[in-house]
């Protein structure tokens, strides 16, 4: 393997400490021929200025970008996509940790097994180090794909942005984003899946940082929760609205009105169109919803197993989703 791995990392107002931990961890890859390219946006900090620009001084694969003003978190990965010009791109996260053998192990999965992205488990551990959870597939009960399957490409994530390791063909699909871009990693396993294929690795091949300043994905239901009635209360009204706003919507309905807007074939749109008119009758129904066999059909997979449980009390029972948000 001679060919150049692209790493995108996004920056904003992070730890430094966590910051220097992960730029640390990339550039001690066992696969060395990576291009490291950091695009901050607008940070404030000094401290944060002055590691990216030593380590832009100290390493020429580090590509460095300071915005001159805040884009916003999925603008400043499409900017950073716009920069990519190699073979195979990965997302970074400016405050986990890589362990030595990640990028080696992704791109030897990914040319073996001829896919367009491979995403791979990882250990959550907490703001000190300390390990939370030692197998986040199992955790989060994510979908374990190998190949194609356009049913779970539509309705859910493939693996989190920072787990995944993509193709140039997918990058030049994802660009310029649309509009209907609300996750850079879920336009990803989408487009890989829709092409090539996917793959999984179930080995955990990085450290997941858990802390209180989180953007996407490490917070627990529990926080998610706590944040929510502390701001609007605990009425069964409150939750109904915590279930459309924090649920439904951004996490099922916006990412299939993504799909529909990069989706050319015209039998899997209207696969689309129907479960997005699914996740509408979600919306409206405020006791019970009947089309449980709907749920099945567009939402079941391998490995989920507890989070179908969860869902179709949250989707079709939410009387009874209610006492758990108690």
């Amino acid at each position: 393997m001679n060919k150049t791995v692209d790493i995108l990392m996004a920056t904003y107002e992070t730890n430094p400490h966590f910051l220097k931990q992960q730029i640390d961890s990339i550039l001690q890859q066992t696969y060395t021929d990576i291009h490291l390219i950091i695009s901050d946006d607008h940070s404030t900090s000094p401290e944060v200025q002055a590691i990216l620009q030593e380590v832009c001084q100290q390493d020429d694969r580090v590509e460095l970008y300071v915005q001159p003003q805040n884009l916003g978190y999925i603008k400043n990965f499409e900017f950073l996509l716009l920069q990519s010009k190699a073979e195979y791109i990965c997302f970074s996260d400016h405050d986990d940790v890589w362990k030595p053998e990640k990028v080696e192990k992704q791109l030897q999965t990914l040319e073996q097994q001829q896919v367009d992205m491979v995403y791979c488990n990882c250990m959550q551990i907490d703001e000190k180090g300390n390990t939370i959870q030692e197998n986040y597939f199992r955790y989060k009960n994510m979908p374990l794909i190998k190949g194609n399957h356009k049913k779970l490409g539509i309705s859910r994530y493939l693996g989190i942005g920072c787990s995944q390791m993509f193709t140039k063909a997918v990058k030049e699909k994802m660009l310029p984003f649309k509009t209907e871009v609300m996750a850079q990693d879920w336009l990803v396993s989408f487009i890989a899946n829709e092409n090539k294929g996917v793959c999984y690795i179930e080995e955990p091949l990085f450290f997941y940082r858990l802390h209180t300043s989180n953007v996407f994905g490490g917070r627990s239901l529990e926080q998610n929760l706590r944040r929510w009635k502390e701001a609007h209360g605990n009425t069964y009204k409150s939750y109904l609205q915590y279930r459309t706003e924090n649920v439904i919507q951004p996490a099922y309905l916006e990412g299939a009105n993504m799909c529909l807007a990069y989706c050319t074939e015209e039998m899997t749109q209207k696969w689309i169109q129907k479960l997005i008119s699914y996740y509408k009758s979600l919306i409206s129904s405020h006791y019970v919803n009947w089309h449980f066999l709907s749920y099945f059909r567009f939402l079941a997979g391998k490995n989920l197993g507890k989070q179908m449980v969860k869902e179709i009390v949250i989707f079709h029972i939410p009387i009874l989703g209610y006492l758990r948000f108690r």
